[in-house]
């Protein structure tokens, strides 16, 4: 097996079916890089080392077996305002929170394609706003600068995938809380139309305003996230038809126009940009 392992979620997924990793090396290294990382970027609200290990070694068993998968081995995170089977979701509260019985419809879309989750990071209050820190968890920092911080309200997940502790990881977007964090720490970030990713056990989020969506290091990477999340549970408000992304990533995409805008994401208190 070789000894540089691909940081991308495309190429972990190739090196995974042709045997040149093992799901539990890459997982393992995510561990550790979440260790390592923790003290100065502090991405992570909750860690499944145990359990992530675990299935891990089920993923390995399932390549040698021949088992192909979309994800199948490939460790990522999730932010902590989508359920995770055994573990509490706070959505950057402080206090105590339940074990959740089951994953939401997202996540549990991500594991059947294959995906180990390794945890969820973090995001302030109720993903109110453009920054992630709060006082159930601190300050979550940018990896590219820890004196900044790296936006939100999808901070941790983005810190966790600009750091290369994981490939790809789902936030959430409702006003920029994927998009925002993606331009801050130089990834790509979509936020899809609602119901592209299901918000089940929620028939829809915040009247509809906010929907899960992929941060990755490369358009393709984001893609391939997004199809293996997309889908629709019975009891979704919003269902609509299906749409190849993969695709989408090779096509040629024509004559692009670029919007630059001057005027900085509202955060509630008065701020000025940058020259």
């Amino acid at each position: 097996m070789t000894s540089v392992i691909p940081k991308g979620l495309s190429e972990q997924v190739k090196a995974l079916a042709d045997g040149e990793v093992s799901s539990r090396a890459l997982v393992e290294r995510a561990l550790d890089r979440i260790a390592a990382t923790q003290g100065t970027l502090n991405a992570f609200r909750r860690v499944r080392a145990e359990a992530a290990l675990c299935e891990a070694d089920e993923a390995d068993r399932l390549l040698a077996a021949g088992r192909r998968l979309p994800l199948l081995g490939v460790p990522v995170a999730v932010k902590d305002d989508a359920d995770v089977a055994g573990e509490p979701t706070a959505f950057g509260c402080c206090g105590e929170f339940p074990p959740k019985a089951e994953d939401c419809e997202a996540v549990r879309r991500l594991r059947a394609a294959g995906a180990v989750v390794v945890g969820k990071t973090n995001t302030p209050e109720l993903g109110q706003w453009p920054f992630t820190e709060g006082p159930a968890f601190g300050l979550t920092r940018n990896p590219w600068n820890p004196e900044y911080t790296p936006g939100g309200s999808s901070g941790g997940a983005a810190a966790a995938v600009a750091a290369g502790v994981v490939p790809a990881a789902l936030g959430s977007d409702g006003a920029g809380s994927v998009r925002i964090p993606a331009a801050w720490t130089h990834l790509i970030g979509i936020k899809p139309q609602r119901g592209r990713i299901s918000t089940w056990p929620e028939a829809e989020a915040f009247n509809g305003i906010t929907c899960h969506g992929p941060l990755a290091r490369t358009v393709g990477d984001a893609a391939l996230l997004l199809h293996a999340a997309s889908g629709n549970c019975p009891g979704d408000l919003h269902q609509p038809p299906p749409v190849d992304v993969l695709s989408a990533v090779r096509r040629d995409p024509g004559r692009l126009r670029i919007a630059l805008s001057l005027k900085p994401a509202f955060t509630g208190t008065p701020k000025q940009l940058d020259p």
